[in-house]
């Protein structure tokens, strides 16, 4: 399988481009601001054409160039219910702060075809079996997908692909319309902390990492781990 992905232009989001091999369909997961260039380099380099976008959540420097990369294919993106509205309204998800640095007005238009994803849900899309699992705190329509990694090069038997839930040595911020830090703890516990040791974490933001690191590291799952009740 190949995966490989790269920083947008703005907030170092990763947008990852996930194939059964080269010369394949393939999808790409949160394709942020700025990254239209060197997606299009990246599917020329390997070949691929792009069967969907998945996005992790609804936050826009994870969607702003979803319409763009849909449009010009046809094709759908998938995106968690608890926020869809972020689609069509991404000043929904940030702060004063942030709309203001955009100028109150974001140049943004909403897909085409959106599909909503739901917890536990596989998906198989260009070859690609994948594994919806929501986690909520970081926004309400966060998600985890997960998918074999056996074949990778990263040679792990399954990939998660965090979004904005898990960094290395951090996790996501649950200040802005929509987090919840109890929300994000029940997360981590439910659906992060019961990853096998050896799943290889492809973040949203920063380098790659194990959840079996983040377990023995991350001082957000070390607390969670000594005292499983305190922050929920």
């Amino acid at each position: 399988m190949l995966v490989t992905g790269f920083p947008a232009q703005a907030f170092g989001t990763n947008c990852y481009v996930v194939a059964a091999g080269p010369g394949e369909q393939c999808l790409v997961v949160d394709p942020g601001i700025g990254v239209l260039d060197q997606l299009e380099e990246t599917l020329a380099q390997h070949r691929l054409s792009p069967a969907a976008v998945l996005l992790t959540h609804g936050h826009l420097d994870h969607t702003f160039s979803v319409a763009p990369v849909c449009g010009a294919r046809g094709i759908t993106a998938y995106v968690h219910p608890g926020d869809r509205e972020m689609l069509a309204d991404p000043a929904k998800g940030l702060s004063a702060d942030l709309t203001s640095m955009f100028g109150g007005r974001l140049p943004y238009t909403e897909p085409d075809d959106v599909a909503e994803l739901a917890d536990g849900a596989v998906l198989t899309i260009a070859g690609i079996e994948v594994t919806v699992d929501h986690a909520p705190g970081h926004t309400g329509g966060s998600v985890l997908f997960r998918l074999p990694g056996a074949s990778s090069s990263w040679d792990a038997e399954e990939l998660c692909l965090s979004g904005d839930v898990l960094f290395a040595g951090s996790i996501g911020r649950t200040d802005l319309p929509g987090g919840s830090t109890p929300t994000m703890m029940a997360s981590l516990r439910d659906k992060v902390l019961p990853l096998a040791d050896d799943t290889v974490v492809l973040p949203g933001h920063g380098p790659a990492t194990t959840i079996g690191r983040e377990r023995a590291s991350n001082p957000y799952l070390r607390d969670l781990i000594a005292a499983p009740g305190r922050f929920l």
